[in-house]
Order: structure tokens, then sequence, then C-alpha cells
């Protein structure tokens, strides 16, 4: 049986929360913290839990943001996910082909 709970974060979404950004940019990019601290209104807590079966260990993430005057002052990332993966190639664009000369039809030759 597998359990998943809690935000799930994203390495693209990680790697772009930066110190100095707002609460309402740091909601943009991670959504609503799973546990807002009743206690410390400038922390945010982000957890992510999944277990997969019974012998699987689990994977726990925690990635904790803390505000000073409503800005991001610090993070700290405990197994969230910071390596983004290598972006897929683009899709080529057709070689370009030349002109066909043969648009109009050869007048034929008497």
């Amino acid at each position: 049986m597998t359990v998943q709970q809690g935000n799930f974060l994203d390495a693209r979404q990680v790697v772009q929360v930066k110190e100095g950004m707002t609460r309402a940019q740091v909601r943009f990019l991670l959504g609503t913290p799973m546990l807002p601290d009743a206690f410390d209104r400038d922390r945010w807590d982000y957890l992510y839990y999944l277990k997969v079966g019974r012998l699987q260990k689990a994977e726990e993430q925690r990635l904790t943001i803390y505000f000073t005057d409503d800005k991001v002052s610090r993070i700290e990332n405990v197994g969230a996910p910071t390596e983004v993966p290598a972006t897929e190639p683009a899709a080529t664009e057709p070689a370009a082909t030349e002109p066909s000369t043969s648009a109009t039809p050869a007048a034929a030759t008497p």
C-alpha cells in the first residue's frame, strides 16, 4: 500500500525560492504550506512523506522557510530535491529546403 502525504515539491520550484522573496511569491511557487506554525507565523514548513509498500524506507522531505519583515530570511532544506533534471531536447525544426523550381509546370516543347 502506498501512503503519500504533504506538499510534493518539484526541484524546479525549490531552486527558485530565494532570500528576499515575499510570502506571496513563495506561496505562488510552492503553494500553501501543509503545516502553518501556530506559534510562529514567520515559519512555513513544507513536508512530504511517501511510503511505498511495507519493506521500502519512507521518503521524507522538509523545506522550512523563515520570514523576517514578510520576506524570506532563511531556507532550511532536508531532503527536498534541488537537482533540476536536464531539459528534453527541443523539437528541431525541419531542415530548410531550397525552393522547388518545379512550382510551375514546365512548358512542353514542340
